[in-house]
């Protein structure tokens, strides 16, 4: 496996505040990695470390074999997508998405190529003469998401796209995204804190809490085996039985008393038991993480 992105040991502090840790941190070639976790955790800063908008105090930063840690943003091969729209409110959509090819003067055949084709690729064909006040909020991050893609960044880095838009068409972007990044295939890196949106994306999620990274998996890692309690409890609901922590959908409630907690695969695991409710005893079954 190749990396596209590798952070080794870094770390940074505002005051007393420490927003990195000592944080190791790789994202493979053409991968979605989602950077998850709660406000204060990290993920921003990480994400602002490896655009260069951030300088860590200590560690490295390498994208491509190339150390970019003392690199400015724009000699990194980055593309970057912010929360809020940052739309030239006086440009046209196609002329913003043109922006970036036309700073960096590339023939006018081949801006106009290129971006009709982008325009096509992110659904905006249709709307290229209009101008960023007169599209939808979701319009606008497509279009901010084709600039980004116009100068073909080595890495993408999204920092909570989604994150000003309702909840509806945040749900609708993130199928669209990830059809986008399965037809594009460049290596991305989004931060949220909505763990719906990282399990249903990314290939990889990278759990951070407290500036370290808790834990980095697939989706279906990082949720069916948590590596602590944090994780467990920050992607999704749970309860606690004996002291031990399990979701809820996981509990079983049968009709045989002291019946044992069934795993996954329906072997029983050590007894979590007990009865509840009157008339013969209910017994409880769950998986315990």
């Amino acid at each position: 496996m190749t990396y596209a992105i590798v952070v080794a040991d870094a770390t940074k502090r505002y005051g007393d505040f420490v927003a990195l840790d000592h944080v190791d941190f790789v994202v493979p070639t053409g991968s979605l990695t989602a950077l998850l976790g709660p406000s204060g955790s990290g993920k921003s800063t990480l994400l602002r470390t490896i655009a260069g908008l951030d300088q860590p105090d200590t560690g490295t930063i390498t994208i491509n074999g190339r150390d970019v840690t003392r690199v400015p943003p724009q000699r990194r091969g980055i593309g970057f997508v912010f929360q809020h729209y940052a739309a030239f409110k006086h440009l046209t959509v196609r002329d913003n998405v043109a922006f970036g090819l036309k700073i960096r003067k590339r023939p006018k055949a081949e801006i106009k190529a290129k971006v009709d084709n982008l325009l096509q690729v992110v659904g905006l064909s249709g709307f290229q003469s209009r101008y960023p006040n007169q599209l939808s909020g979701g319009q606008r991050q497509r279009m901010a998401l084709a600039r980004a893609l116009a100068v073909d960044p080595e890495v993408l880095l999204l920092d909570e796209p989604f994150g000003a838009l309702d909840a509806k068409v945040r749900e609708e972007l993130r199928a669209w995204l990830r059809r986008l990044h399965d037809e594009v295939h460049v290596t991305t890196v989004l931060v949220t804190h909505d763990q719906a949106e990282a399990l249903d994306v990314a290939d990889r999620i990278a759990v951070l809490h407290k500036g370290r990274i808790e834990q980095v998996g697939s989706p279906t890692d990082v949720y069916d085996a948590p590596a602590n309690a944090f994780v467990m409890s920050f992607l999704g609901a749970v309860s606690t039985l004996n002291g031990s922590l399990v979701r809820p959908h996981d509990i079983r409630v049968g009709r045989t008393p002291n019946m044992a907690v069934a795993a996954a695969d329906g072997t029983p695991s050590p007894a979590l038991t007990g009865c509840c409710g009157s008339g013969g005893g209910a017994g409880l079954r769950g998986r315990v993480s």
